[in-house]
């Protein structure tokens, strides 16, 4: 199992990105379990629908990835690369995600090569499947900060 702090040492993202807050179980290289805790205070409902909100579609693929992204990282022949989003398949939105909901994601690796990694994930809400898909993430080298632009006038 893997805390919020452990998360934050494996994966870039931070509030208001961060969709993760807990690994619940871990195979490293295998498979992995996520719990998103899914509040009304999260940024999004202020939009995404008023009077009825729901988590968007693209961010429960983004918390998804994210476990994903700790599952690939943590290994430590990764664990100076990114894990970005390069393909998407089979994706399927099955039940809304609302506030109040836990979600559960379990992720599991069907390959990986020097720079790419494919998973199938899917994620549940009270035991209930609410998405899955397959994801292909590009594991690739971080870019160098670029330096300051001011100079002299």
């Amino acid at each position: 199992m893997l805390d919020i702090e452990q998360i934050l040492k494996i994966l870039p993202h931070r509030y208001p990105m961060l969709l993760v807050d807990r690994i619940l179980e871990m195979e490293p290289g295998k498979r992995a379990v996520g719990l998103k805790n899914v509040t009304i205070n999260e940024q999004f409902f202020v939009g995404h629908f008023p009077g009825q909100p729901m988590m968007p579609g693209v961010l429960i693929i983004e918390a998804m990835a994210q476990v994903g992204g700790v599952l690939l990282l943590s290994d430590p022949e990764r664990a100076h690369k990114l894990a970005v989003i390069a393909s998407l398949e089979n994706v399927r939105f099955r039940k809304p995600v609302v506030p109040g909901d836990a979600m559960i994601t379990t992720v599991e690796v069907t390959s990986v090569r020097k720079s790419f990694g494919k998973v199938s994930m899917s994620a549940r809400v009270d035991n209930e499947v609410v998405a899955s898909c397959d994801m292909i993430f590009g594991l690739v080298d971080p870019r160098e900060p670029r330096e300051s632009q001011g100079g002299a006038a």
